[in-house]
């Protein structure tokens, strides 16, 4: 099998899909391993090391019969797919069904890496959970470069300094990385999350978890959260706006798939919140948690400064390609055999990652996503 690993072409993103550790072992495996020139120099990746890893770098790496990217390919890209190629990137099919009509109108096999179900056998492939472990600990990063006062508490001869206090919100895997974050640099740290049963998670990182009867619970199929109903929202909004009083940091983490993110922070908090505070938005990708963020920007409203940055695991290239690169050697893994990909789909992981295949729309979900537009699998 010829597996092919393009250089990422949209602006902003420094990953590359494969990295020589996870190259040089498809390669003893019988693969042939094509590079694009390039593909891996901004996550320190340079050509070399895929040379010794038995990789060949070439100006074309769609001349195979298997694509591996970490964002979906560009309109310029698609045109360079052909017929019974197998593709493997980030679809977003949820959020954008219609890219994944026109992929399965190419006659391409595509599995997403976003669509890994989230089921404890699929745990080394969950490609979403890995790149959510570097956010969540970039986020802390960025609040602890624009807060103006320290994280830790400290005792000096010009007296003592208060630790910072941080607010959480969402108890995912990203969320969970942030509160470890901050506690390791000394902030007071507590969450919240509409799922209950994340509390002892929260709490077994050294963070209080702030709890409320909301009347119903936010977890939803898989493991993700769902859409509370209206009366729910509300009395997390105003649990949320006296935290929000009393904290120097919010991260922002809740996400629902393939929805606009829930706003938890509205315009009306931000002006109550201590002058100097940090806001870091990890759901400005879809909207916000907060009303104000500005998806790509840094802004600052009444002296809170909102951080809305996008792609945050491409700014810590090295590690993210790492941990996605093993996601992908994972999924590899499943169903490729003797150089020969066979994809059986009554295996619930290659079922619920498969999105186009045979020209046609084929994942449940997004046909669901489709159909409200007259369009059928």
């Amino acid at each position: 099998m010829r597996i092919g690993v393009p250089r990422e072409t949209v602006p902003g993103e420094r990953r590359v899909a494969l990295v020589p550790e996870t190259v040089q072992k498809l390669v003893k495996a019988g693969n042939e391993v094509v590079v694009e020139r390039g593909a891996g120099t901004e996550a320190a990746f340079v050509d070399s090391a895929y040379e010794q890893a038995g990789a060949r770098i070439v100006d074309d790496a769609y001349d195979a019969e298997l694509v591996v990217k970490v964002q979906r390919p560009t309109t310029d890209e698609i045109g360079k797919l052909r017929p019974g190629q197998i593709l493997i990137a980030f679809v977003q099919s949820l959020i954008d069904p219609r890219y994944a009509h026109t992929l399965a109108e190419k006659g391409v096999t595509a599995l997403s890496m976003d669509a890994i179900p989230r089921i404890t056998r699929a745990q080394p492939l969950d490609a979403l959970s890995s790149q959510a472990t570097v956010a969540g600990y970039k986020a802390v990063l960025l609040a602890a470069a624009q807060l103006p006062r320290f994280f830790p508490m400290l005792t000096t001869a010009a007296g003592t300094i208060a630790p910072a206090k941080a607010l959480v919100i969402g108890a995912g895997v990203a969320g969970l990385q942030a509160i470890a974050t901050a506690r390791r640099l000394g902030a007071v740290v507590e969450a919240f999350d509409t799922r209950p049963v994340v509390k002892e998670q929260v709490q077994s990182l050294g963070a209080k978890f702030l709890e409320i009867d909301l009347g119903e619970s936010g977890a939803g199929a898989g493991g993700y959260a769902k859409e509370l109903s209206e009366e729910a929202h509300r009395k997390e909004v105003e649990l949320l706006a006296k935290a929000a009083r009393e904290n120097d940091i919010i991260i922002t983490t809740a996400a629902i798939p393939g929805r606009k993110a829930p706003v938890l922070i509205t315009r009306e908090m931000v002006p109550t919140m201590r002058p100097g505070s940090v806001i870091v938005d990890l759901a400005a990708e879809t909207g916000g948690n907060c009303e104000l963020t500005e998806p790509g920007k840094t802004v600052v409203a009444s002296g809170v400064t909102i951080i809305g940055t996008l792609n945050l695991p491409s700014t810590m290239p090295y590690h993210s390609s790492q941990m996605y690169s093993r996601n992908i050697a994972s999924l590899l893994a499943l169903f490729l055999k003797d150089g020969k990909a066979t994809l059986d789909m009554t295996d619930e992981v290659i079922k619920g990652t498969v999105i186009t295949q045979d020209g046609k729309v084929v994942h449940e979900a997004t046909q669901k996503a489709l159909a409200p537009a007259g369009a059928t699998a």
